[in-house]
């Protein structure tokens, strides 16, 4: 086993220390130094983190286990990489016959270069805090990393059966990614970003968060996504939408105000086909939600009488194109300006004239229209 740190021996940096501890790991808080903390990850991927956990073995004894960190220094001092490579096994002294003390368990960078110090090393430290009627943890010396706090109750020994770890080991860890990852929370949800356009995963609140400048908003509500219901009162741009009780409401700069989709209409103006005795002149349709209007215009090429009933043979005029025809049989009137008639439009499309004016004539050369609205 093996705590080492990289870059702080002013000799003997071995290969595999280096190897170690090239981590490339450094959440900012300013333009020069970066949190401290560990690096996420466990075995399989079921925890956020397991480097540096507590495990306790003994009355009086806990394993910490192996994992990575970076312990920043004090101001432009620099960041310092440290690793773990096996658990280590800790003893806690034992507890003031008379009144509780909560220790520290930390990781601490010695560098003789800034700290004045004999000692160029990392180190794994306990450090005990005052016995108290009500404890108080003691100071963190500088360029460490507390983590976790220990209570240690009045006469607590390995003979009274030792510290009761269930209610007495408090988790204080930290995370840290590289600069542009998305940190996996685990103890500090509500440090303040970095930078906007920093991401963070909120474990607890199961959700993606940006820092916009000032606080962690929900990913979704920030960059367009559609904000729950009760979330959130006032808009933070124009265009931005949220349910309001299933009422979908867009923000228009001073107030919600319900969305009204934009009306999309559709236009044509070919894809009809004449049949047998008709000549097309022209054919128009729009649709809009479902429902169309189509008009079309023919010549007839040869003449056509209807008798004093007004009728005539089913005379098929034209097909409509695919997407502009009726759901159901649809009736339509027809007329030429002389006389008029009816007609109907199957659901493949077909324009059939069946009446017309009685004793009327169907004359070469006019224009029969056919005009009608349907749902589609």
């Amino acid at each position: 086993m093996a705590l080492r740190s990289g870059w702080l021996q002013p000799t003997g940096q071995t290969r595999a220390t280096t190897r170690l501890t090239a981590l490339g790991a450094t959440t900012p808080v300013d333009p020069v130094t970066s949190r401290s903390g560990i690096l996420p990850g466990s075995p399989n991927g079921t925890y956020r983190v397991s480097g540096y956990s507590l495990t306790p073995v003994g009355p009086m004894t806990a394993n910490l286990s192996y994992g990575r960190a970076v312990v920043q220094g004090p101001g432009a001092q620099g960041a310092y990489p440290v690793s773990l490579d096996a658990d280590l096994p800790l003893t806690f002294a034992d507890g003031d016959a008379f009144n509780p003390r909560i220790d520290l368990v930390l990781l601490r960078v010695y560098d003789a270069e800034f700290d004045g110090q004999t000692r160029s090393e990392a180190a794994v430290e306990i450090v005990q805090g005052q016995p108290k009627a009500v404890p108080e943890p003691p100071p963190a010396p500088a360029t460490s990393l507390v983590l976790f706090r220990v209570l240690v109750p009045a006469g607590t020994s390995a003979g009274s059966g030792g510290i009761p770890w269930t209610t007495s080991l408090t988790d204080l860890r930290t995370t840290l990614v590289s600069v542009g990852g998305i940190l996996p929370v685990y103890n500090n949800g509500s440090v303040p970003g970095s930078y906007p356009g920093q991401y963070q995963d909120a474990n607890n609140a199961r959700q993606l968060q940006r820092w916009d400048g000032t606080a962690w908003v929900a990913y979704p509500r920030d960059v367009g996504g559609i904000a729950p219901s009760g979330s959130l009162s006032t808009g933070s741009y124009t265009g931005q939408y949220r349910d309001n009780n299933g009422v979908l409401q867009r923000w228009n700069g001073t107030a919600w105000a319900d969305y009204q989709p934009p009306v999309k209409v559709e236009s044509t103006t070919t894809g009809a086909t004449p049949l047998a005795n008709w000549t097309m002149v022209s054919f128009e349709a729009r649709r809009s939600h479902g429902i169309a209007t189509v008009s079309v215009t023919l010549t007839r090429t040869s003449q056509v009488d209807a008798n004093s009933a007004g009728n005539i043979n089913d005379d098929p005029m034209c097909v409509l194109p695919t997407g502009w025809r009726p759901a159901i049989y649809v009736e339509a009137p027809a007329c030429d300006g002389f006389g008029d008639g009816g007609a109907y439009i199957s659901t493949g499309g077909q324009v059939t004239l069946r009446t017309w004016s009685s004793n009327g004539s169907l004359v070469p050369g006019r224009n029969v229209r056919v005009t009608a609205t349907f749902v589609l």
